[in-house]
Formats: structure tokens, sequence, C-alpha cells
């Protein structure tokens, strides 16, 4: 009986925990954020596409010069695409963020590199739980520079022989970022217990897991 007590008493701390962390979260100040952050020339833009752009977010806000990311859909010819669209597979987008940074701070190969080790590189069909090409994985380049290095790094990992299977991730020029409507932004500290539970469920911490943190011991 004791156990089970103190089993509900850590669901409970947990569950403040995650309450918490979400309340600091401030909508108003994360918006003005991102529209300012897009307008300073001292910052650059990277868009990448790595299956849900829940879990695409965090690891790039966790890097020191990110500035701002933005949860959105790209890669598709169809305008001001929603949500229910693109998630049933309707339009050419597939989920993506927009990364803004300071490339004084962290270069460009630097994301590159962070966007390689939260993917499966070897997956075109989707990634992760989520199927269909709205979740495929991509680089979308924004000028000559950044193509010469996504092209660089890809062909880096595929010699690397990391993985069995051929690296299928495209490169293409980038065309219009659509924002997703704001519940998607910054999701993981909007409602962190809910994403939590995907993330867990997806099976993409478990592949990095395998495929990164382990092969470095």
């Amino acid at each position: 009986m004791k156990r089970y007590l103190l089993i509900i008493i850590g669901l409970l701390v947990l569950a403040q925990g995650y309450h918490l962390f979400a309340g600091a979260y401030d909508e108003e100040a994360d918006i003005s954020k991102r529209s300012e952050s897009r307008l300073n020339e001292k910052y650059e833009r990277a868009v990448f596409a790595g299956g849900c752009f829940w879990c695409m977010q965090p690891p790039f806000d966790y890097l020191d010069g990110v500035i701002t990311t933005t949860a959105g859909y790209t890669g598709g010819p169809e305008k001001n695409p929603t949500y229910k669209e693109v998630s049933y597979g309707k339009t050419g987008h597939t989920e993506a963020v927009e990364v803004i940074y300071d490339p004084e701070i962290v270069t460009y190969d630097k994301l590159l590199a962070i966007f390689w080790m939260n993917i499966n590189p070897t997956d075109v069909g989707g990634q992760f739980v989520d199927r269909g090409k709205q979740y495929r994985p991509g680089i979308f380049y924004l000028n000559g520079s950044q193509k010469k290095s996504a092209v660089a790094s890809k062909d880096k990992l595929e010699k690397s022989g990391r993985f069995d299977k051929p690296i299928v991730v495209e490169i293409t020029e980038a065309n219009e970022f659509w924002d997703a409507e704001e519940y998607h932004q910054m999701f993981y500290l909007k409602k962190p217990m809910r994403y939590k539970t995907y993330r867990m469920g997806s099976g993409r911490d478990q592949f990095i897991d395998k495929n990164w943190r382990q092969a470095k011991k």
C-alpha cells in the first residue's frame, strides 16, 4: 500500500513540475520575438523537416546561438495550408521548422549536425510513427552556401557507415515557409505532458539512443 501511495505522490509531483514548466512559457513574448528575429539582418535562417515539428523545435531551441524556432509547413505549392490539410496529406507540404540563428555564435554546419542526430535519415516515407509525405525529412537550403554544406554533410554521413541503408533525405531549394497554427508553436512547453507522452510512444528517442548515443560509447 505504501509503495502505491509513493507512486501516486511521485506522479502528482511530476505533473506539477510539468505544469510549472508550461506555465513559464509566455506566448505573447514568443510571438514578438519570432517576428523581431526575422527582421534582424544580423541573423540568418535555416529550414529543416524531420517529421513531427513538435519534436524538432527543442533540439534547436536548446542550442546556443539559436534565436527562435517556428513550426510550419513547406515544400508544397499550396498557399496558406492548414494543419488539417497537411496532416491528412492533402497538400505537397511537409511539417518543418524554421530556425533563426546568429552565425557569429553557431554555424550552419552545427545546425546540420543537430538535424541529422534527431531524425531517421534512411526513411523517406515519414518519420517514426508518423507516416506519409507530410512527414518526410528534408533540408531546404536558402542559398548556395547552405546547399554546399548540406550536400557535404549528407555525403559525410553516407560514407561514415553509421547506417546500413542509404541516406535518403532530400536537399531542395526552399520555397515559401508557412507558420503553423499558434497552438503548435513551442508545443513541448505549452503541453509538456502530452508532448512527453507522444514522444515516448513515437520511437524517436529509442532510435536516437541506438544510433547516436550508444554508438558513441
